[in-house]
């Protein structure tokens, strides 16, 4: 039987434990050449031989595949850049890079700080921009030599940039700003053939277990919903040539469910050919709410 992404060369980031381990190692079951990143402990960047990037390329190479560590920081040029240097010159050149590299500093917001503020917008956000532009740059490149690219992007959003998460106001716009960034690379990536989509999954991960921690607990038999693995086959998929026509997506996925998510688009309107006073104003909205959808609840309200 065919594997899926045979012969694919495969970016994965924040991959060493957590959603970033179980799709690394489920794109090297379909076949996949995986570059493994994880910011790594040496005081050059490189990976450790106990760093969790090492540790995981090793096991994908004890079952059989193929994988390399990155150990550089990705929300930096130089570390972005080298990530997409690695996987050329480890395998030749690069087909799907999944960003999905994130931490949380949670706090309300009249307490949070600037510093928590920068640091989880840096990592998320910035450590999606610049993989992105590194590995778009290298496909434009391919497509202006005449190498037509095949290639794919899967950024990592949340529930918590489509609806907002009491607590965690740098991280909802994070990944806010991770969804805007995955409609326009989508669209200007498209010339060169590249597609972008981005997941909103919901799992049990070192980042989400006390955020979760009473619904999260894995049953003692049958499915486990939370599990990591069960998000990584809509990865896999969105990372293969199979997806092929599919960008500008966002997907909720948990469990066994995977939603398709509508964003901003215009609903009920009022239009004038004249100004509007404050005085009209008022009514005017009122009597577009009343036919407006309600949004959707905030996470923790």
């Amino acid at each position: 039987m065919d594997r899926s992404c045979e012969g694919r060369v495969v970016v994965v980031t924040g991959a060493g434990r957590g959603l970033g381990r179980a799709h690394a190692l489920a794109f090297a079951a379909e076949g996949a050449r995986v570059v493994v990143n994880d910011l790594g402990v040496g005081l050059d960047g490189t990976p450790g031989p106990g760093c969790p990037a090492a540790q995981v390329a090793e096991e994908i190479r004890a079952a059989g595949g193929e994988a390399v560590a990155h150990g550089g920081d990705i929300a930096t040029t130089e570390g972005a850049r080298s990530l997409v240097r690695t996987a050329v010159e480890a395998y030749g050149g690069l087909d799907t890079l999944v960003n999905n590299a994130g931490f949380l500093r949670d706090r309300m917001l009249v307490n949070l700080g600037e510093d928590d503020w920068d640091a989880v917008l840096r990592v998320h956000l910035t450590g999606h921009f610049l993989p992105l532009k590194h590995a778009a740059a290298h496909w434009r490149a391919e497509a202006r030599a005449g190498r037509a690219p095949d290639a794919r992007i899967v950024n990592t959003g949340s529930g918590a940039g489509l609806l907002g998460s009491v607590g965690q106001g740098n991280y909802s716009a994070a990944k806010a700003g991770i969804v805007g960034l995955t409609l326009v690379a989508a669209a200007e990536l498209a010339r060169y053939g590249v597609q972008v989509n981005a997941i909103a999954p919901a799992a049990r991960t070192r980042m989400t277990e006390r955020t979760f921690a009473e619904t999260m607990a894995a049953p003692a038999s049958g499915f486990d919903a939370m599990a990591p693995e069960n998000v990584s086959p809509l990865v896999v998929w969105l990372g293969s040539a199979a997806s092929a026509g599919v960008s500008g997506r966002v997907f909720e996925t948990e469990g066994g469910r995977i939603t398709v998510m509508e964003g901003w688009r215009a609903g009920p309107t009022a239009d004038r050919t004249s100004r509007w006073t404050s005085a009209e104003v008022g009514p005017a909205v009122r009597e577009l709410l009343s036919h407006a959808e309600a949004p959707g609840r905030v996470y923790g309200s």
